[in-house]
């Protein structure tokens, strides 16, 4: 399989075919260019080396009719020699007499042969005896042939094919000779020598598509890495790489002499590889999904890969004709949505279509299409990407264009939104200050409202404990008024006893007197004590802290609560419980706020139990009692103060919003929403400390306050 022949028809299909009409005369006609010698052969199959003798009689060989591309071993629609096969091919040949110029010959074969001149080895291409030594010789070896001018010569030829494991049902055995003279050989004119056009000015454009190609795919690949979002500039390099692989590969392979069936798959794969993914960015460029042409293409493709493998047929000239028409069609149908890549492809593909075309008219009207065949099938590589490569740098300076003036926009704007700023910036810069001055008026106002508020919650705690307040009050009075009549009758004895001169009972009963003085005193103090712990309570703290005996403060806002609970509700009755823990001795507190907050604790303790013991009472429940708790406790660093009860318990829908200002569960009137809020900021805010609830519906209640020691 002559592999790189089928890659030329990549872009000039049939233009090597051109060959096959070439003059058989040896005359001064091989002076017009290189001449094929395919008539007049006669051909035997074995092997005998009397053969290539001019006095061996072949009358009984076999005429050969040669292939239009010149092979020699082909009869009636199948190879002369087979696999592994020897051949013998006798030709006679004349030059004119007056003919002096020497003769050029040259074979191109798959397999392996020797050239005899009247029975004379003259040059040999492999052994033929020697399968494993066939390979492929194209138009690059060459060796004169010493014909004697007016002379009959017999030039005969011993081949045999290649020893090739792929294609699995080979067809490709191929052997042809053509001829010129040294002046040709040597004539720079491509018209003349297209042998020389093939293999080094052909060559020579092939090695700028390379270039070309590689070149663009390094620049596109460094874009891709500087912009890896534009993924376009990724498929774009990838499918130049690949077609530079396929342009590698295919110089490589026209260079060796050896089997390169491999090299022409790798040769063809890369090939595939980089036109899919140039359609492939065609259809991104275009902003279309994958479609009909496409997957057929790549089908087309791949059955071509397999019958290189299997058996070659040469229908890859209508899949690249087919490839051309359909980025013509995608082109055509991206007119009105982007109609600068489309021209830009309908140019470059409707160039190499129409010279597609116009090669096959041609050389069948018998036009020789060598020399532009050597100019056009190398740089038309190159067409494509360079086609590609174009848009995508067009459409790169747009997006510049547009970003540019885009910038130019923005720094505009950018200045007006400055100036907006600006005069934004004075008017609100005189709204805040009016609003400013509204606001601390407001905020005046609202201190003002705040201060009330809670005055007024002090005042109304101070009303609960009105009662309380009287019933504590009235318990030393009584003493002091008893106490006090006492004395009196007891200095009315007293002076009896002097009137009779009994000093020593008037002694003793003055004994009496001064235990019953120090007993109004004491009890006169402990009422003084209770109207100066009121008087604190309803005054605003000084937030100065003192040492305070906790459990003293405890105790007795737990007892002024309840009588003030008695005062206002004969009915209510509940248990008291302490439980002091004797170790602390005093801390340093604010104590009419934790008062407050242990006063507030300790009220709604008793409204709870006490709203839990009419619902019993009305249920006919006998067993419910009332009981409030209140305990201290010394930990590590801090004391707990613990106000526990035995009432309805909370949900958990209340319990989050327990400690928020005005939140109360209490009926309109009866409560404002700020003892637990202020209780709370009073230990955390005030102390430092901690106020926390637990609770369970149905159960009781229990606050823990923490205060640091």
């Amino acid at each position: 399989m002559i592999k790189h022949i089928l890659f030329l028809l990549l872009w000039m299909p049939l233009g090597l075919m051109g060959q096959s009409s070439a003059i058989q005369l040896l005359d001064k006609s091989l002076n017009e260019g290189w001449t094929t010698l395919d008539e007049g052969w006669t051909y035997n199959k074995g092997d005998d080396l009397y053969w290539a003798q001019p006095s061996y009689d072949d009358k009984l060989w076999k005429p050969v009719v040669a292939q239009t591309n010149g092979n020699i071993n082909w009869v009636d629609n199948s190879a002369i020699a087979g696999k592994n096969e020897i051949v013998w091919f006798r030709k006679k040949i004349k030059i004119e007499a007056s003919f002096k110029e020497s003769i050029i010959f040259t074979v191109s074969e798959l397999g392996a042969s020797e050239i005899y001149l009247d029975g004379k080895l003259l040059n040999n291409f492999g052994e033929p005896s020697n399968p494993d030594s066939a390979h492929k010789k194209a138009w690059d070896d060459i060796f004169v042939l010493p014909l004697v001018p007016g002379k009959e010569q017999l030039l005969a030829i011993r081949y045999t094919t290649g020893n090739w494991d792929f294609p699995i049902y080979n067809g490709s055995h191929e052997i042809g000779f053509r001829l010129t003279t040294l002046s040709v050989l040597n004539s720079p004119d491509v018209s003349l020598n297209n042998r020389l056009a093939l293999t080094k000015v052909g060559q020579k454009y092939f090695d700028i598509s390379l270039g070309a190609t590689s070149l663009i795919s390094i620049l596109f690949f460094t874009l891709f890495l500087f912009f890896p979002k534009e993924k376009i500039n990724g498929f774009f390099a990838l499918s130049t790489f690949f077609l530079s692989l396929f342009l590698i590969s295919r110089s490589l392979e026209s260079s060796m002499v050896s089997n390169t069936f491999w090299l022409n798959v790798f040769t063809f794969i890369a090939m595939c590889i980089g036109l899919l993914l140039m359609l492939f960015c065609i259809y991104r460029i275009f902003n279309r999904s994958l479609g009909f042409w496409f997957w057929t293409l790549c089908l087309l493709f791949f059955l071509e890969l397999v019958s290189d493998v299997v058996y070659p047929i040469s229908y890859f000239a209508f899949v690249l004709l087919l490839y051309q028409f359909a980025i013509i069609i995608l082109s055509i149908r991206a007119l009105k949505t982007n109609g600068v890549a489309a021209r830009i492809f309908i140019s470059c593909m409707g160039l190499i279509f129409i010279y597609f075309i116009s090669n096959v008219i041609l050389q069948a009207f018998g036009v020789d299409t060598t020399t532009s065949d050597v100019y056009f099938s190398g740089l038309s590589f190159m067409l494509l990407p360079l086609s590609i490569a174009i848009y995508l740098g067009y459409n790169f300076s747009q997006r510049s264009k547009s970003l540019a003036s885009q910038l130019v926009e923005v720094k505009r704007l950018s200045t007006e939104n400055t100036r907006i700023l600006s005069e934004q910036k004075n008017t609100l810069e005189k709204e805040v200050t009016l609003r400013t001055k509204e606001l601390n008026t407001s905020l005046e106002n609202l201190k003002a409202t705040q201060s009330q508020l809670i005055q007024s919650e002090k005042m109304a705690s101070l009303g609960e404990l009105t009662a309380g307040i009287a019933h504590e009050i009235q318990n030393p009075l009584n003493f002091v008024n008893n106490f006090s009549e006492v004395s009196s009758e007891l200095l009315d004895e007293m002076n009896e006893e002097l009137d009779k001169g009994d000093i020593e009972e008037a002694k003793t009963i003055s004994i009496d007197i001064k235990q019953n003085l120090e007993k109004i005193t004491h009890h006169g103090k402990r009422a003084d004590s209770i109207v100066k712990g009121m008087l604190q309570h309803s005054q605003n703290s000084n937030g100065k802290k003192e040492p305070t005996n906790i459990n003293a403060l405890a105790d007795e806002y737990l007892r002024l609560a309840y009588h003030g609970l008695r005062a206002k509700d004969k009915s209510f009755n509940a248990d008291m419980k302490t439980d002091f823990d004797d170790r602390i001795k005093t801390i340093t507190i604010i104590p009419q706020d934790i008062g407050r907050v242990v006063l507030n604790l300790v009220t709604n303790a008793f409204y709870a139990v006490n709203e839990k013991g009419i619902a019993a009472k009305a249920s006919g429940d006998i067993a419910y009692k009332p009981l409030v708790s209140i305990a201290t406790k010394k930990k590590n660093n801090t004391v707990e103060i613990t106000v526990t009860d035995n009432g309805n318990g909370m949900p958990d829908g209340i319990k989050k919003k327990i400690f928020q200002p005005f939140f109360t569960t209490k009926p309109t009137g009866q409560g404002t929403g700020l003892g637990l809020s202020m209780s709370y900021d009073i230990v955390t805010k005030g102390h430092g400390g901690e106020l926390t609830v637990e609770t369970k519906e149905g159960e009781g209640t229990k606050f823990n306050i923490e205060l640091p020691i």
